[in-house]
């Protein structure tokens, strides 16, 4: 009998850990252990933030999803971030050929993947905001743009933010232009150049131009507009970035950013929802950014392509009528 219980246990025993190793889902994780949800948070927000749990099922150490409520300027607001270490989680950022959703992106990501968000701005099946990963450059920033001077339509060349990771996964953002033909050079400048509407354009940038400019070495990249935070304080450079996107209206906002301790954020903000999120302005953007401790940040696409999609389910409610917007870029955030 004896005999017939531990041969018993043994089975259990070995079943047990079988099961712990193996998701609902039948999926396997070997290139990362699947640990139980951090209790640890990964960086210090305010308590305004809660840890979404039902969003994290199986996550592995190194990244962290949290919701946030609390009315901004007495604005209902509906928020949702997405926190984790570059040196334990990936960030990919991805071009699509053309057009699709941001669901999609995921999807279609065959390896162990836990959120992707809608990235830069873009037409119809082109991008005009660059997407880099692991060194190569799949779009680039637009490089010119035409705006009214003195009554004529006239080129300018805008520097534009952009989010990198550098080899050793540490974060930057900074202002971008490539020079040369083509994909050219990548280059970042330490202010962005001063161009402004109803104004002369300013050189096309270069090695020179604007002053300070050097190669950006990073290995994987996105970029956006404007910049929100540089160097810890609020810089909203709009006007130089010849950005306009309701940047003083409520809408749906999505944003990249990373904080002193090296953890980076992606945040998707509803907006537009007459039951839930208004949206913020670009300023209550960059705000909300920082008071999250980043001390650098930029603007993604937002408005009707703002969506974040985490664990296989939906968060931020499309302010679309039609529903989730298709894009031309997304950041998945998967296993390394």
């Amino acid at each position: 009998m004896k005999k017939l219980i531990s041969k018993f246990l043994i089975i259990a025993v070995s079943t047990s850990m079988y099961a712990c190793n193996k998701s609902e889902t039948g999926d396997y994780h070997p290139k990362q252990e699947i640990k139980p949800v951090d209790s640890a948070a990964l960086t210090a927000l305010s308590s305004d933030w809660k840890k979404a749990v039902h969003l994290m099922k199986d996550f592995p150490t190194g990244i962290q999803v949290y919701l946030n409520k609390k009315p901004i300027n007495s604005k209902t607001t509906v928020m949702y971030a997405v926190v984790f270490d570059p040196k334990l989680i990936e960030l990919k950022p991805i071009a699509s050929a053309t057009n699709k959703k941001v669901s999609d992106f995921y999807s279609d990501e065959i390896s162990q993947k836990f959120a992707c968000i809608n990235a830069g701005f873009f037409g119809t099946n082109a991008s005009y905001s660059l997407s880099m990963f692991n060194g190569t450059i799949d779009a680039i920033n637009i490089k010119s743009l035409s705006r009214p001077y003195n009554g004529t339509n006239t080129t300018y060349y805008p520097t534009r933010a952009a989010f990198g990771l550098k080899a050793d996964h540490t974060a930057d953002v900074t202002w971008v232009y490539h020079v040369g033909s083509g994909n050219g050079t990548l280059y970042n400048y330490p202010a962005p150049s001063p161009n402004l509407l109803n104004s002369a354009p300013q050189a096309v940038p270069s090695a020179t131009f604007p002053s300070g400019g050097a190669i950006w070495n990073v290995t994987t990249a996105i970029g956006g507009s404007p910049m929100l935070i540089k160097n810890g304080n609020l810089n909203i450079s709009d006007d130089a970035e010849l950005i306009a996107v309701d940047n003083n209206s409520s809408r749906a906002r999505s944003a990249i950013g990373y904080t002193a301790n090296n953890k980076v954020i992606v945040l998707a903000v509803e907006g537009n929802n007459t039951n839930g999120g208004t949206g913020l302005t670009l300023a209550e953007l960059a705000q909300a950014m920082k008071d999250m401790g980043c001390i650098g940040a930029i603007n993604l696409d937002g408005g009707g392509s703002t969506a974040l999609y985490v664990n296989g389910t939906h968060t931020v409610k499309p302010s679309d009528a039609a529903g989730e917007r298709p894009v031309i870029t997304a950041l998945i955030l998967k296993s390394k």
